[in-house]
């Protein structure tokens, strides 16, 4: 697959696009007139960024004829195309990991799960609908893994890792997902992670033991 210079590992062509609506909105005839590109071309690529909701409608562009829907990129879509954040959160954990004890780095790493999972909506269902919930928004976030049933629990193995870029041989990093995960299920999680030259996610979800109910994640 391609790469737009500025639209991340969108195909070359829906990068273009997407490199048009960053500057301002514009209609599909306007699209394809600066691309060079049917009218039809244009509003499949389109069709598909709505659907992705990296574009969405901004009204109309008056015209002698009839209106032209205008299409804009949807607010917080640059952060999707930036190639700034790893480089960045890469070297701020070092820098946080060379100035900081490693418990209060831990402790705070801890803090940033918690807040970041503040920012979903609670799962439903019981332990064990949650825990498979929790490994389908992983999967969301770009993390493929498969989730293992355990005497003691569960088990979310990753097939690679969602900060592996940040990991840098630093546990405290997968303590961030551990406490996110911990708060999404509403029970203890310990990450079991491998960071080595392939760093893979791994969390153990601690689930009821001989007919009891699972402890809480406060626990």
């Amino acid at each position: 697959m391609s790469k737009s210079r500025s639209a991340g590992r969108l195909p070359s062509t829906r990068g273009r696009v997407v490199d048009l609506l960053r500057r301002q909105p514009l209609t599909a005839n306007e699209i394809a007139a600066r691309l060079g590109l049917t009218h039809n071309a244009v509003r499949a690529h389109l069709a598909a960024l709505l659907h992705e909701g990296l574009v969405r409608e901004a009204g109309l562009q008056p015209s002698a004829s009839r209106p032209a829907v205008l299409y804009e990129l949807v607010s917080g879509a640059d952060a999707l195309f930036s190639r700034a954040y790893i480089p960045f959160v890469a070297h701020l954990v070092r820098v946080l990991g060379e100035r900081l004890p490693a418990s209060e780095l831990d402790d705070m790493m801890h803090t940033v799960g918690h807040r970041i999972a503040a920012d979903w909506p609670r799962l439903r269902g019981d332990l064990d609908e949650r825990v498979q919930a929790a490994a389908t928004l992983l999967e969301e976030l770009g993390g493929s893994n498969e989730v293992e049933r355990e005497k003691t629990g569960w088990v979310i193995r990753g097939h690679g890792c969602l900060l592996a870029e940040a990991i840098h041989g630093r546990p405290e990093v997968c303590r961030a997902l551990e406490s996110f995960i911990a708060e999404l299920v509403e029970a203890p999680v310990h990450e079991c992670c491998e960071r080595d030259t392939r760093p893979r996610c791994c969390f153990e979800i601690q689930g009821p033991v001989d007919g009891q109910p699972a402890p809480s994640a406060a626990g």
